[in-house]
């Protein structure tokens, strides 16, 4: 096997920090969309009435 590079160890810590950062942001934004939508739909919906 060859030697790795010195700094190894530091540059598996952060990418591996760049991918969960990527992950939580495409999550927060899929959220995002959701509670959305859910607003235009409760917007949209006619009102019950209320007996």
């Amino acid at each position: 096997m060859a030697p790795r590079p010195p700094n190894y160890n530091q540059e598996c810590a952060e990418r591996d920090k760049r991918g969960r950062n990527k992950k939580a942001e495409k999550l927060q934004a899929r959220q995002d969309k959701s509670l959305q939508r859910k607003a235009e739909q409760e917007a949209a919906a006619p009102k019950k009435p209320e007996r």
